[in-house]
């Protein structure tokens, strides 16, 4: 984790790991607009002041859970495929892991990534539509979610070397696994995905993967 997202690492301490475990629980459960680290102080039951001992204020805070999302997913995309030689296939689990309803991952006990994972849908966005963005990027905040663009770009790249927007694909890859289930539950007229019996993780799979493989066949190209 880029050393710019805090001002004391929070893994290092009792403390710093219950900050991320309950506001995890706290943003999940409140939204970001309702979520307070005077709230959060009382959850935890500590002084105010000492969450601002790790970060500076709440946007800081999201920011680093994003990341740590990120970071974590590019984690299980190169544990799945680091036996796979097909850059197909490893595209392939790639979209499937982006895709795929999260479960609470033991290695990482102070994080309900199934609890983030639905922060991002819902909060993801806000990280990055400010106006102190440019500076941001300069400190390095998005990291996490470039990196992984660029590992899922590469695989792009390796199917089709000809294909000319693999980062501009990938990103957009990226968002529209997430917004998809945000429209299917709050704005469902804008999405079909949800509107069968199909399990709802599933229909996004085949949807991102439909895109991405269209997109870059290189017969349809020609």
């Amino acid at each position: 984790m880029n050393s710019n997202l805090y001002l004391r690492d929070p893994q290092e301490t009792e403390l710093g790991r219950r900050i991320l475990e309950v506001s995890i629980e706290m943003i999940d459960e409140l939204g970001f607009e309702k979520f307070t680290f005077r709230k959060l102080a009382a959850r935890i039951e500590s002084a105010e002041p000492s969450i601002y001992r790790y970060f500076e204020n709440k946007h800081r805070l999201l920011v680093y859970l994003i990341a740590w999302y990120w970071n974590w997913l590019a984690y299980r995309i190169d544990f799945n495929t680091q036996n796979i030689t097909t850059p197909a296939e490893k595209l392939k689990i790639a979209i499937d892991l982006l895709a795929q309803k999260k479960e609470k991952d033991p290695l990482f006990p102070s994080i309900d990534e199934a609890a983030l994972y639905r922060i991002v849908i819902a909060e993801s966005d806000k990280t990055y539509l400010t106006k102190q963005v440019d500076d941001d990027n300069k400190e390095g905040l998005f990291l996490g979610f470039k990196s992984l663009c660029k590992k899922i770009a590469g695989y792009v790249k390796l199917v089709n070397p000809d294909y000319e927007f693999p980062h501009t694909l990938v990103s957009t890859l990226m968002q529209t696994a997430h917004q998809q289930l945000f429209f299917s539950d709050h704005l469902p007229s804008l999405t079909e995905i949800g509107r069968t019996n199909e399990n709802i993780y599933d229909m996004n799979k085949r949807f991102l993967t439909d895109i991405v493989f269209k997109t870059i066949d290189k017969d349809q190209l020609n």
